[in-house]
């Protein structure tokens, strides 16, 4: 299949659009879990993502590497993931919205969940990255379940408003 000059440009659009509204999810994202926690302090000792690098050989001399800001000590290589991921699934949404509007159906929630459902409680579990879904406890179901409304409605909005203002739609 061979894209005109205006849908390659829109595609552009997508790209950037999702681009920019996956940092700013992600940092609601990140927001979101330090108002509701999805682990315990001892089950985030290793975090998801570092474990899930580990898993794929990565020491964790690497994966728990950290810069001090402000006093803190901040895990950059679980940053990295955790926008990697964020960024990639509102390019995803942004340009699958634009062959496939049904996508936005509920501004991005189902999408979110979908995420969740697919990640949470299927892939990772049955890699071992997280626990079984039954031993997650109700807390993890719940904020991981929010947030990830929160960050795909995020993506939502803030992906349609760059597209349209690249586009110059009114």
């Amino acid at each position: 299949m061979k894209l005109s000059h205006e849908q390659k440009h829109n595609l552009k659009a997508a790209v950037i659009a999702g681009t920019a509204a996956g940092v700013v999810s992600g940092l609601v994202k990140l927001g979101w879990e330090n108002i509701l926690p999805p682990r315990t302090a001892e089950r985030n000792s290793t975090n998801p993502p570092q474990k899930l690098l580990q898993q794929f050989g990565m020491p964790e001399k690497l994966t728990h590497a950290t810069y001090t800001y402000s006093g803190e000590k901040l895990p950059w290589v679980s940053y990295l993931m955790h926008f990697g991921f964020s960024t990639s699934f509102a390019i995803i949404y942004e340009v699958l919205a634009q062959y496939k509007p049904f996508i936005r159906v509920g501004s991005g929630s189902i999408f979110g969940l979908a995420i969740w459902v697919a990640f949470h409680i299927g892939i990772m579990p049955v890699m071992k990255t997280v626990p079984s879904p039954a031993d997650q406890p109700t807390e993890e179901h719940i904020s991981e379940a929010l947030g990830h409304i929160a960050w795909m409605w995020t993506n939502d909005i803030v992906g349609a408003e760059i597209y349209r203002r690249l586009t110059a739609q009114k």
